[in-house]
């Protein structure tokens, strides 16, 4: 399905993360695969990852600075010339943040949720545009049922994830005129890197599992597998959208 389509991947921490998932999903469809690292401790657990499956393509990109996207996204077009796709799967919030009561969410942790976990959204979007414009693209995110609900302990990852969610539709209705597509999947806990800074986050599982109709957990392969569907031309027709990949979760109520 994605033979000869060229896709950055944002995000991959480990073996386990969601964004490596998907990775797996468009390498197992004939994709060519690129890859960022944020510093040199993540770097040293992604370009094994990469190199596992071929791909020469690791890049240093801290999305906090504008600098470095550009020097990323230069990187792409002297590689590859235009892009197909993007897989944004950025958030992070101070752990404080997470574990203390909302109300006390500082100033500066509520910022840097919101720059990394949303605004990066849009910054990466711009750079991908230029290298889209000719023949359009497809850019995928990640979100939580955070997002529009109250999460135990997700505090400002939630508000964070709700801007998120609101900037898939509004760069949906921006750049639907160069033919590029903005879509997010919204999936139920899976015990990535990320989710381990979340309290009581086991016990999370435990619970999700009892409540969700398929009576299981989530796993990077269920998000990877749909990934490949909003990626791909199978959903040449949908954009804007946030796709529950829960295991119907969030159809429960009480």
């Amino acid at each position: 399905m994605f033979e000869g389509k060229r896709v950055l991947v944002l995000g991959v921490a480990n073996d386990r993360s969601i964004a490596w998932g998907i990775a797996e999903a468009l390498h197992r469809e004939g994709a060519e695969l690129a890859f960022n690292y944020l510093n040199e401790a993540l770097e040293r657990r992604v370009r094994p990852l990469a190199e596992s499956i071929g791909c020469p393509n690791v890049f240093p990109c801290d999305v906090q600075q504008e600098d470095q996207i550009d020097a990323l996204f230069d990187e792409l077009k002297a590689r590859w010339g235009t892009i197909d796709a993007v897989v944004h799967s950025l958030a992070y919030a101070e752990k404080e943040d997470l574990s203390n009561r909302f109300v006390n969410t500082t100033r500066q942790g509520f910022q840097t949720a919101l720059d990394i976990s949303a605004y990066s959204l849009i910054s990466v979007a711009k750079r991908a545009l230029p290298l889209m414009s000719d023949k359009g693209g497809s850019i995928l995110t990640l979100t939580y049922l955070g997002a529009e609900r109250v999460v135990k302990n997700y505090n400002v990852m939630g508000v964070a994830k709700a801007a998120l969610e609101a900037s898939v539709r509004y760069l949906a209705a921006d750049l639907g005129q160069n033919n590029i597509r903005v879509n997010a999947i919204s999936a139920g806990p899976i015990k990535t890197l990320a989710a381990s800074g979340i309290p009581q986050f086991r016990e999370m599982l435990h619970a999700f599992a009892e409540a969700a109709p398929l009576k299981r957990n989530v796993t990077t392969e269920d998000v990877g597998n749909t990934g490949l569907y909003l990626l791909g031309p199978l959903s040449s027709g949908v954009t804007g959208e946030v796709l529950y990949v829960d295991c119907g979760f969030n159809i429960m109520g009480m």
